[in-house]
């Protein structure tokens, strides 16, 4: 599983750290950080943070 986050999309809102934050992180600046090819375990986590993220920015590949 491969995850793309579309910065341009992205405002930073943060609600895909609460679904999945063995993914999804906030940097000391408040901007999203993430973890391009976690685990397949974490594909639940993932698709909740897609379907949670109010801007639609986050992508899931494979």
């Amino acid at each position: 599983m491969k995850v793309v986050v579309d910065m341009n999309k992205c405002q930073d809102h943060g609600q895909c750290v609460f679904a999945a934050p063995d993914v999804f992180s906030m940097d000391d600046d408040g901007h999203l950080v993430h973890v391009s090819d976690p685990d397949d375990t974490l594909r639940d986590e993932v698709e909740e943070a897609a379907d949670v993220c109010p801007l639609q920015a986050i992508r899931i590949e494979g």
